[in-house]
Protein backbone atom coordinates (compact mmCIF):
# COMPACT_ATOMS: atom_id res chain seq x y z
CA UNK A 1 0.00 0.00 0.00
CA UNK A 2 1.12 3.52 -0.70
CA UNK A 3 0.62 5.91 2.61
CA UNK A 4 0.92 9.26 2.84
CA UNK A 5 1.83 9.86 6.51
CA UNK A 6 1.99 13.23 8.34
CA UNK A 7 3.39 13.56 11.97
CA UNK A 8 3.81 17.01 13.59
CA UNK A 9 7.71 16.09 14.57
CA UNK A 10 10.47 14.23 12.84
CA UNK A 11 9.89 10.89 13.72
CA UNK A 12 13.96 10.91 15.17
CA UNK A 13 15.63 10.96 17.20
CA UNK A 14 13.07 9.24 19.07
CA UNK A 15 13.61 11.14 22.53
CA UNK A 16 9.92 12.18 22.95
CA UNK A 17 6.67 8.88 23.51
CA UNK A 18 5.80 10.43 19.99
CA UNK A 19 8.57 9.71 18.25
CA UNK A 20 9.95 6.64 19.85
CA UNK A 21 5.86 5.38 18.74
CA UNK A 22 6.09 6.78 15.14
CA UNK A 23 9.97 5.85 14.27
CA UNK A 24 9.62 2.48 15.45
CA UNK A 25 5.96 1.89 13.50
CA UNK A 26 7.43 3.11 10.58
CA UNK A 27 10.34 0.30 10.82
CA UNK A 28 8.12 -1.87 10.61
CA UNK A 29 5.04 -0.49 7.99
CA UNK A 30 8.09 -0.36 5.95
CA UNK A 31 8.80 -3.69 5.37
CA UNK A 32 4.93 -4.46 3.46
CA UNK A 33 4.45 -0.31 2.64
CA UNK A 34 5.59 2.42 0.74
CA UNK A 35 5.48 5.37 2.78
CA UNK A 36 6.22 8.91 2.24
CA UNK A 37 6.49 10.94 5.12
CA UNK A 38 5.59 14.85 5.38
CA UNK A 39 6.88 16.21 9.17
CA UNK A 40 7.31 19.34 11.10
CA UNK A 41 10.33 20.58 11.95
CA UNK A 42 11.68 24.32 14.19
CA UNK A 43 15.18 24.28 12.89
CA UNK A 44 16.80 23.22 9.59
CA UNK A 45 19.34 21.54 11.72
CA UNK A 46 16.96 18.83 12.19
CA UNK A 47 17.22 17.98 8.74
CA UNK A 48 20.79 15.54 9.39
CA UNK A 49 18.07 13.39 11.30
CA UNK A 50 16.45 12.58 7.83
CA UNK A 51 18.57 9.89 7.23
CA UNK A 52 17.94 7.55 9.38
CA UNK A 53 14.33 7.81 8.19
CA UNK A 54 15.71 7.25 4.63
CA UNK A 55 15.84 3.63 5.59
CA UNK A 56 12.52 3.18 5.95
CA UNK A 57 10.53 6.44 3.74
CA UNK A 58 11.17 6.36 -0.02
CA UNK A 59 10.78 10.15 0.29
CA UNK A 60 10.56 12.92 3.35
CA UNK A 61 9.31 16.23 3.02
CA UNK A 62 9.98 18.42 6.24
CA UNK A 63 8.48 21.92 6.93
CA UNK A 64 9.12 24.56 9.10
CA UNK A 65 7.02 25.98 12.06
CA UNK A 66 8.49 28.68 14.71
CA UNK A 67 11.07 27.62 17.22
CA UNK A 68 9.05 29.07 19.71
CA UNK A 69 5.18 28.76 20.41
CA UNK A 70 4.91 31.80 21.33
CA UNK A 71 4.84 34.51 18.20
CA UNK A 72 2.94 37.09 17.98
CA UNK A 73 1.47 35.69 14.67
CA UNK A 74 0.59 32.24 16.61
CA UNK A 75 -1.42 34.43 19.25
CA UNK A 76 -3.12 36.52 17.02
CA UNK A 77 -4.36 33.76 14.90
CA UNK A 78 -5.37 31.85 18.23
CA UNK A 79 -7.43 35.10 19.29
CA UNK A 80 -8.91 35.96 16.47
CA UNK A 81 -9.27 32.73 14.72
CA UNK A 82 -11.19 29.53 15.05
CA UNK A 83 -8.62 27.43 15.10
CA UNK A 84 -7.04 26.54 18.85
CA UNK A 85 -3.52 27.26 19.90
CA UNK A 86 -2.23 23.81 19.28
CA UNK A 87 -3.36 23.76 15.80
CA UNK A 88 -1.99 26.55 14.92
CA UNK A 89 1.29 26.42 16.26
CA UNK A 90 1.38 23.27 14.11
CA UNK A 91 -0.27 24.81 11.05
CA UNK A 92 2.31 25.03 7.75
CA UNK A 93 0.75 26.98 4.92
CA UNK A 94 3.12 25.63 2.87
CA UNK A 95 2.74 21.97 4.19
CA UNK A 96 -0.94 22.63 3.30
CA UNK A 97 0.10 23.50 -0.11
CA UNK A 98 2.53 20.44 -0.76
CA UNK A 99 -0.34 17.84 0.90
CA UNK A 100 -2.89 19.12 -2.24
CA UNK A 101 0.07 18.84 -4.57
CA UNK A 102 1.67 15.88 -3.49
CA UNK A 103 -2.03 14.01 -3.62
CA UNK A 104 -2.78 15.89 -7.30
CA UNK A 105 0.69 14.14 -8.73
CA UNK A 106 0.74 11.05 -6.79
CA UNK A 107 -1.52 8.07 -5.67
CA UNK A 108 -2.25 6.63 -2.53
CA UNK A 109 -3.86 4.38 -0.86
CA UNK A 110 -4.39 5.64 2.69
CA UNK A 111 -3.34 9.03 4.47
CA UNK A 112 -2.17 8.49 8.02
CA UNK A 113 -2.40 11.56 10.13
CA UNK A 114 -0.49 11.56 13.41
CA UNK A 115 -2.32 13.56 15.70
CA UNK A 116 -5.40 15.65 15.12
CA UNK A 117 -3.77 18.74 14.68
CA UNK A 118 -1.94 17.75 11.52
CA UNK A 119 -5.19 17.16 9.98
CA UNK A 120 -5.64 20.85 8.69
CA UNK A 121 -3.12 20.05 6.25
CA UNK A 122 -5.38 17.62 4.46
CA UNK A 123 -7.61 18.72 1.78
CA UNK A 124 -10.81 17.40 0.95
CA UNK A 125 -9.89 13.93 -0.39
CA UNK A 126 -11.36 11.13 -1.42
CA UNK A 127 -8.37 9.40 -0.39
CA UNK A 128 -8.93 7.49 3.39
CA UNK A 129 -7.76 9.08 6.18
CA UNK A 130 -6.79 7.09 9.39
CA UNK A 131 -6.38 9.65 12.46
CA UNK A 132 -4.13 8.33 15.07
CA UNK A 133 -4.26 9.77 18.73
CA UNK A 134 -1.54 9.20 20.39
CA UNK A 135 -3.65 11.28 23.31
CA UNK A 136 -6.58 13.26 24.27
CA UNK A 137 -5.37 17.14 23.82
CA UNK A 138 -7.96 18.75 25.14
CA UNK A 139 -8.03 16.24 28.21
CA UNK A 140 -4.56 17.20 28.66
CA UNK A 141 -5.12 21.04 28.76
CA UNK A 142 -8.03 21.10 30.99
CA UNK A 143 -5.97 19.53 33.60
CA UNK A 144 -3.07 22.27 32.90
CA UNK A 145 -5.69 25.20 33.53
CA UNK A 146 -7.60 23.56 35.66
CA UNK A 147 -4.37 23.96 37.94
CA UNK A 148 -4.35 27.83 37.37
CA UNK A 149 -4.91 30.53 40.22
CA UNK A 150 -5.35 33.79 38.25
CA UNK A 151 -8.70 34.23 37.48
CA UNK A 152 -8.28 35.80 34.28
CA UNK A 153 -5.48 33.79 32.43
CA UNK A 154 -7.67 30.60 33.18
CA UNK A 155 -10.46 32.11 31.66
CA UNK A 156 -8.54 33.24 28.41
CA UNK A 157 -7.17 29.46 28.50
CA UNK A 158 -10.30 27.83 29.12
CA UNK A 159 -11.85 29.55 25.54
CA UNK A 160 -9.23 27.60 23.89
CA UNK A 161 -9.75 24.42 25.62
CA UNK A 162 -12.97 24.86 24.31
CA UNK A 163 -11.99 25.32 20.69
CA UNK A 164 -9.36 22.43 20.89
CA UNK A 165 -12.21 20.00 22.39
CA UNK A 166 -14.45 21.76 18.85
CA UNK A 167 -12.00 20.57 16.75
CA UNK A 168 -10.36 17.99 18.11
CA UNK A 169 -13.87 16.16 18.07
CA UNK A 170 -14.79 17.21 14.44
CA UNK A 171 -11.27 15.96 13.03
CA UNK A 172 -12.15 12.47 14.62
CA UNK A 173 -15.90 12.46 12.64
CA UNK A 174 -13.93 13.95 9.57
CA UNK A 175 -11.47 10.57 9.63
CA UNK A 176 -12.26 7.65 7.63
CA UNK A 177 -10.47 5.83 10.65
CA UNK A 178 -9.85 6.53 13.97
CA UNK A 179 -7.12 4.84 16.75
CA UNK A 180 -6.60 5.20 20.24
CA UNK A 181 -3.35 3.83 22.15
CA UNK A 182 -5.44 3.05 25.04
CA UNK A 183 -8.75 1.53 26.33
CA UNK A 184 -9.24 4.67 28.69
CA UNK A 185 -8.17 6.96 25.43
CA UNK A 186 -11.10 5.05 23.67
CA UNK A 187 -13.74 5.26 25.86
CA UNK A 188 -13.49 8.76 26.04
CA UNK A 189 -13.77 9.61 22.84
CA UNK A 190 -16.56 7.07 22.63
CA UNK A 191 -18.47 9.57 25.05
CA UNK A 192 -17.87 12.44 23.04
CA UNK A 193 -18.83 11.11 19.56
CA UNK A 194 -20.83 8.12 19.82
CA UNK A 195 -20.65 6.18 16.97
CA UNK A 196 -17.09 6.78 16.22
CA UNK A 197 -15.85 3.87 15.05
CA UNK A 198 -12.12 3.32 17.32
CA UNK A 199 -9.57 1.10 17.14
CA UNK A 200 -7.35 0.73 19.39
CA UNK A 201 -2.97 0.40 18.97
CA UNK A 202 -1.12 0.55 22.63
CA UNK A 203 2.19 2.08 22.41
CA UNK A 204 4.96 -0.78 22.50
CA UNK A 205 9.26 -1.02 23.54
CA UNK A 206 11.89 -1.57 22.14
CA UNK A 207 12.59 -5.15 23.63
CA UNK A 208 16.68 -5.07 23.08
CA UNK A 209 17.53 -1.25 23.55
CA UNK A 210 17.42 -1.46 27.50
CA UNK A 211 20.42 -2.94 29.50
CA UNK A 212 18.40 -5.56 31.28
CA UNK A 213 18.82 -5.18 35.49
CA UNK A 214 20.09 -8.38 37.00
CA UNK A 215 20.71 -7.02 40.28
CA UNK A 216 18.23 -4.99 42.68
CA UNK A 217 20.67 -4.87 46.03
CA UNK A 218 22.76 -1.57 45.10
CA UNK A 219 23.95 0.65 47.86
CA UNK A 220 24.17 3.75 45.79
CA UNK A 221 20.12 3.44 45.91
CA UNK A 222 18.27 6.10 43.32
CA UNK A 223 15.01 6.95 42.59
CA UNK A 224 14.46 7.29 38.44
CA UNK A 225 11.89 9.83 36.80
CA UNK A 226 12.68 10.20 32.77
CA UNK A 227 10.84 11.91 30.65
CA UNK A 228 10.96 14.70 27.62
CA UNK A 229 9.77 17.89 30.03
CA UNK A 230 8.48 19.47 27.00
CA UNK A 231 4.78 17.99 28.09
CA UNK A 232 3.84 19.79 31.02
CA UNK A 233 2.56 16.36 32.53
CA UNK A 234 5.95 15.23 32.91
CA UNK A 235 6.74 18.57 34.23
CA UNK A 236 3.86 18.53 36.61
CA UNK A 237 5.09 14.67 38.21
CA UNK A 238 8.58 15.58 38.60
CA UNK A 239 7.81 18.76 40.67
CA UNK A 240 5.10 16.19 42.78
CA UNK A 241 8.09 13.51 43.09
CA UNK A 242 10.72 16.22 44.03
CA UNK A 243 8.50 17.84 46.41
CA UNK A 244 5.82 15.72 47.97
CA UNK A 245 7.46 12.13 47.88
CA UNK A 246 11.41 12.24 47.86
CA UNK A 247 11.09 14.32 51.54
CA UNK A 248 9.24 11.49 53.04
CA UNK A 249 11.31 8.83 51.43
CA UNK A 250 14.76 11.24 52.58
CA UNK A 251 13.21 11.00 56.18
CA UNK A 252 13.68 7.08 56.62
CA UNK A 253 16.86 6.23 53.69
CA UNK A 254 19.05 8.95 54.14
CA UNK A 255 20.91 7.67 51.64
CA UNK A 256 18.90 7.52 48.60
CA UNK A 257 18.81 9.39 45.34
CA UNK A 258 16.66 10.83 43.09
CA UNK A 259 17.65 10.67 39.36
CA UNK A 260 16.07 12.98 37.23
CA UNK A 261 16.49 12.56 33.72
CA UNK A 262 15.55 13.80 29.95
CA UNK A 263 15.27 16.46 27.37
CA UNK A 264 14.38 20.04 28.00
CA UNK A 265 14.47 19.61 31.74
CA UNK A 266 13.29 23.35 33.21
CA UNK A 267 15.64 26.17 34.89
CA UNK A 268 13.23 25.23 38.39
CA UNK A 269 14.26 21.18 38.37
CA UNK A 270 17.71 21.96 37.73
CA UNK A 271 18.06 23.89 40.05
CA UNK A 272 17.31 21.80 42.77
CA UNK A 273 20.14 19.29 41.79
CA UNK A 274 21.77 18.62 45.41
CA UNK A 275 24.07 16.14 47.10
CA UNK A 276 20.49 13.97 47.01
CA UNK A 277 19.19 15.02 43.75
CA UNK A 278 20.53 14.45 40.16
CA UNK A 279 19.53 15.95 37.53
CA UNK A 280 21.15 15.42 33.98
CA UNK A 281 19.14 17.27 30.89
CA UNK A 282 20.28 15.21 27.97
CA UNK A 283 20.34 16.27 24.18
CA UNK A 284 17.15 14.61 22.45
CA UNK A 285 19.86 12.13 20.73
CA UNK A 286 21.30 10.71 23.98
CA UNK A 287 20.24 7.38 24.06
CA UNK A 288 22.93 6.12 26.33
CA UNK A 289 22.47 8.54 28.81
CA UNK A 290 18.38 7.23 28.55
CA UNK A 291 19.77 3.70 28.78
CA UNK A 292 22.25 4.31 31.53
CA UNK A 293 19.93 6.24 33.42
CA UNK A 294 17.40 2.85 33.72
CA UNK A 295 20.06 0.61 34.05
CA UNK A 296 21.83 2.35 37.22
CA UNK A 297 18.80 3.26 39.32
CA UNK A 298 16.70 0.84 41.60
CA UNK A 299 13.04 2.12 41.19
CA UNK A 300 11.16 4.33 38.61
CA UNK A 301 9.15 6.33 40.31
CA UNK A 302 6.17 8.15 38.15
CA UNK A 303 3.58 10.26 39.93
CA UNK A 304 1.58 11.05 37.09
CA UNK A 305 -1.57 12.95 37.28
CA UNK A 306 -2.02 14.23 33.55
CA UNK A 307 -4.77 12.48 31.32
CA UNK A 308 -4.45 10.79 28.06
CA UNK A 309 -2.15 8.27 26.11
CA UNK A 310 0.14 5.87 27.46
CA UNK A 311 3.48 6.10 28.70
CA UNK A 312 6.51 4.85 26.67
CA UNK A 313 9.16 5.56 29.51
CA UNK A 314 6.92 3.30 32.11
CA UNK A 315 7.42 0.55 29.18
CA UNK A 316 11.16 1.54 28.85
CA UNK A 317 11.25 0.89 33.18
CA UNK A 318 8.94 -2.63 32.38
CA UNK A 319 11.74 -4.00 29.35
CA UNK A 320 14.80 -3.08 31.47
CA UNK A 321 13.59 -4.50 34.72
CA UNK A 322 13.11 -1.87 36.98
CA UNK A 323 10.38 -1.74 39.37
CA UNK A 324 7.65 0.92 38.20
CA UNK A 325 5.59 2.48 40.94
CA UNK A 326 3.08 4.90 38.84
CA UNK A 327 -0.27 6.65 39.51
CA UNK A 328 -3.66 4.73 38.30
CA UNK A 329 -3.50 7.45 35.89
CA UNK A 330 0.47 6.86 35.20
CA UNK A 331 -1.31 2.79 34.62
CA UNK A 332 -3.47 3.51 31.82
CA UNK A 333 -2.47 1.54 28.96
CA UNK A 334 0.07 -0.76 30.38
CA UNK A 335 -2.10 -3.98 31.22
CA UNK A 336 -0.27 -4.18 33.99
CA UNK A 337 -1.72 -5.37 37.48
CA UNK A 338 -0.73 -3.65 40.89
CA UNK A 339 1.65 -5.81 42.84
CA UNK A 340 1.89 -8.06 39.96
CA UNK A 341 3.97 -6.45 37.17
CA UNK A 342 3.95 -2.88 38.39
CA UNK A 343 2.84 -1.14 41.89
CA UNK A 344 0.12 1.13 41.38
CA UNK A 345 -0.20 4.13 44.69
CA UNK A 346 -2.15 8.05 44.23
CA UNK A 347 -1.28 9.88 46.68
CA UNK A 348 1.92 11.20 47.67
CA UNK A 349 2.01 9.31 50.85
CA UNK A 350 1.32 6.15 49.62
CA UNK A 351 3.90 6.43 46.91
CA UNK A 352 6.47 7.34 48.94
CA UNK A 353 5.89 4.39 51.36
CA UNK A 354 5.60 1.88 48.02
CA UNK A 355 9.25 3.20 47.31
CA UNK A 356 10.76 2.64 50.40
CA UNK A 357 9.01 -0.97 50.08
CA UNK A 358 11.05 -1.63 46.87
CA UNK A 359 14.09 -0.24 47.86
CA UNK A 360 14.70 -2.33 51.51
CA UNK A 361 12.62 -5.08 49.65
CA UNK A 362 14.86 -7.01 47.25
CA UNK A 363 12.95 -9.75 46.78
CA UNK A 364 9.85 -7.81 46.09
CA UNK A 365 11.48 -5.63 43.84
CA UNK A 366 13.29 -8.41 41.46
CA UNK A 367 9.49 -10.26 40.89
CA UNK A 368 7.86 -6.95 40.49
CA UNK A 369 10.61 -6.64 37.12
CA UNK A 370 10.45 -10.06 36.22
CA UNK A 371 6.77 -9.72 35.84
CA UNK A 372 7.09 -6.44 33.91
CA UNK A 373 9.58 -7.81 31.90
CA UNK A 374 7.69 -10.97 30.98
CA UNK A 375 4.30 -8.98 30.19
CA UNK A 376 6.31 -6.43 27.72
CA UNK A 377 7.89 -9.37 25.88
CA UNK A 378 4.36 -11.33 25.41
CA UNK A 379 2.25 -8.21 24.64
CA UNK A 380 3.93 -5.13 23.72
CA UNK A 381 6.59 -5.51 21.15
CA UNK A 382 6.47 -3.09 18.28
CA UNK A 383 6.48 -5.51 15.94
CA UNK A 384 2.96 -6.37 17.21
CA UNK A 385 1.78 -3.23 17.10
CA UNK A 386 2.81 -2.67 13.75
CA UNK A 387 0.82 -5.70 12.65
CA UNK A 388 -2.11 -3.99 14.50
CA UNK A 389 -1.84 -1.02 12.37
CA UNK A 390 -1.15 -3.36 8.99
CA UNK A 391 -4.91 -4.44 9.62
CA UNK A 392 -6.03 -1.43 10.27
CA UNK A 393 -5.08 0.16 7.04
CA UNK A 394 -6.48 -2.65 5.43
CA UNK A 395 -9.93 -2.49 6.99
CA UNK A 396 -9.75 1.55 6.59
CA UNK A 397 -9.28 1.22 2.87
CA UNK A 398 -12.01 -1.66 2.39
CA UNK A 399 -14.54 0.49 4.49
CA UNK A 400 -13.76 3.85 2.41
CA UNK A 401 -14.17 1.65 -0.81
CA UNK A 402 -17.29 0.24 -0.24
CA UNK A 403 -19.20 3.50 1.04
Amino acid sequence: MKILMLTPYLPFPDSSGGQIRSYNLIKDLSKKHEITLFSLIKDDSEKRFTKELEKYCKEIKVFKRSKSPWTLRNILLTGFGPYPFLVIRNLSPKEKYAVKEEIEKNHYDLIHAETFYVMPHIPNTKIPILLVEQTIEYLVYKHYVESIKNPLLKWLLSIDVTKLKFWETNFWKKADGVVAVSEADKGEMLKLVSNLSVDLVPNGVNLSFFKIKTNWDEKDQKILFVANFKWLQNAEAAELLLEKVFPVVLKKNSKAKILIVGQYVPENIISKASKNIIVRNLKEDDQDGIRQAYYESSVFVSPLRGPGGTRLKHFGAMAAKLPLITTSVGAEGLGARDGVNIIVRDTPEDIAKATLEILSNIKLAEIIANNARRLVEEKYSWYKMGEYLDKIYEQTKAISNNS
